[in-house]
């Protein structure tokens, strides 16, 4: 868990780090993230979705609620080859919304349960582990709770890699970027890929250290 918890701050690090490298590489057709945004939610036919700027840093999102592609200021206004990628890849999930994909669909019926299982998860298993010497049923209902977390931080993995996958396929496409520019986006994406990778596999690894725990007990 140790080696897991540093290998997901070297991970995160060097996220920023390569944002804030291709941040200062301006995109060499002059288009900003809000502008990329719109033209590849067009070149797919989607027009109930809207662009906005959110407040934050590393903050962008696509909310299927609303059907809103949020982008942090930076990509929002920025005309940088980070723009240009983060801009495509959340827009990558507005068009797997579009189209159905089954794992974006998947993951959105998971998100109601989660957003409630997370408020009182934490608390159950600490229960668990105080009470485990007592009862072992706080602990196994703790383990079960996080057990749909993981199963869903691995199910984000497809969904995030098929996001990437879509924006950089349009971008090049549409020769939104040149190649020096379209190995800098790839780049950038798959250090963001990777953070979702070390958080399934540190998700998975304290799930097994909890079941440990409900194991031993029960010998």
């Amino acid at each position: 868990m140790f080696v897991i918890m540093g290998v997901s701050m070297y991970v995160q690090w060097r996220l920023k780090s390569k944002f804030e490298e291709y941040s200062q590489v301006g995109l060499s057709n002059g288009m900003s993230g809000k502008e990329i945004a719109e033209a590849m939610l067009r070149a797919n036919n989607i027009f109930d979705v809207r662009v906005l700027s959110v407040e934050g840093r590393l903050t962008d999102h696509y909310n299927p609620q609303d059907k809103t592609v949020n982008l942090s200021s930076d990509v929002y206004y920025g005309r940088s080859v980070a723009a240009a990628a983060v801009a495509a890849h959340e827009c990558g999930h507005a068009v797997q919304h579009a189209t159905a994909y089954a794992w974006l669909g998947f993951r959105s019926q998971m998100v109601p349960f989660l957003s409630v299982a997370s408020r009182y998860m934490q608390w159950i298993i600490l229960a668990g582990v105080l009470l485990i010497n007592t009862t072992a049923i706080p602990l196994t209902i703790g383990v079960a709770l996080f057990a749909v977390t993981t199963l869903f931080s691995f199910i984000t993995l497809p969904v995030e890699y098929d996001a990437s996958n879509r924006a950089l396929a349009w971008i090049q496409k549409n020769r939104v970027v040149n190649e020096r520019e379209y190995i800098m986006s790839a780049d950038a994406l798959k250090w963001a890929a990777r953070t979702y990778l070390v958080a399934a596999i540190g998700s998975l690894a304290t799930l097994l250290y909890y079941v440990s725990l409900l194991l031993g007990r029960r010998d």
